[in-house]
């Protein structure tokens, strides 16, 4: 049976999308990764996106969705610390990540915070 998780920001537009990637990425047939916000901007970041081409996986593929479109029972559901203006939501585990917004971070810390969104994601996955 897939396991569900679902990555929760504020717009959907960054890490949220990453890591919902990632999740699919690493996590293969295993895995239905789903990513939504509590304010979604409806559009993904164009940094997020070409960061993710970097490594082969194409971000345009997804859109920014709200957590009013997300239905049903997660594993695992992870904020990414957006504190109060992140809902709670019924899961069997719940994590924040405590990650920094990479939206005005140069290159490298953009890229900094993608690859710690990876490892995470994997972390994740394996203790599952």
């Amino acid at each position: 049976m897939k396991k569900r998780i679902l990555f929760v920001c504020i717009e959907n537009a960054n890490r949220s999308q990453m890591a919902e990637a990632f999740a699919r990425i690493h996590g293969g047939e295993a895995v239905e990764a789903l990513s939504a916000g509590s304010a979604p901007s409806g559009r993904i970041n164009p940094r997020a996106v070409e960061a993710m081409a970097e490594l082969g996986y194409d971000l345009r593929a997804h859109a920014s969705k709200s957590l009013d479109e997300v239905e049903g029972e997660f594993d695992a559901v992870v904020t990414m610390g957006c504190g109060d203006r992140c809902p709670w939501l019924p899961t069997r585990r719940r994590e924040d990540w405590n990650l920094p917004d990479p939206r005005h971070l140069d290159d490298a810390g953009y890229r900094a915070v993608r690859d710690e969104i990876s490892a995470r994601v994997r972390s994740l996955l394996a203790s599952l």
